[in-house]
């Protein structure tokens, strides 16, 4: 016999769904996110809190957590908030610029980026 309170029916459209497979089995998927998109497709499939716990190797507190944050917020649930403190002083355009810069191009007269010469180059050596 079943006791406590009865848990929502977390049913997925098939976009949802497509999401949270290709977020589970991604290589490049945060394992975090995997393991956040695992445990909404566990939940999906009607199964126990309890098993989906053990399936994910997570506490049931846990898998509580995320399909509340899910069925309130769906797939943008899953994803972290913003931390409170200052902000960063660097936007993701920047930082992709570098990425891209150091990957593509090697400096003059040398094979690789230093540090120092990484920082010159993008214009924040002090």
């Amino acid at each position: 016999m079943r006791t406590g309170r009865p848990k929502r029916p977390l049913i997925l459209n098939a976009d949802e769904q497509e999401r949270l497979q290709w977020l589970a089995h991604r290589a490049r998927s945060q394992p975090v996110l995997a393991r956040r998109a695992r445990v909404i497709l566990a939940s999906a499939q009607g199964l126990a809190n309890q098993v989906v716990a053990k399936q994910a190797r997570c506490s049931v507190g846990r898998v509580n957590k995320w399909r509340s944050r899910f069925l309130q917020s769906r797939l943008e649930g899953l994803y972290d908030e913003p931390r409170p403190g200052a902000p960063r002083p660097v936007t993701d355009a920047q930082v992709e610029k570098v990425v891209m810069q150091t990957l593509e191009s090697p400096p003059r007269g040398q094979t690789h980026w230093s540090t120092r010469s990484r920082a010159q180059a993008s214009g924040s050596a002090a």
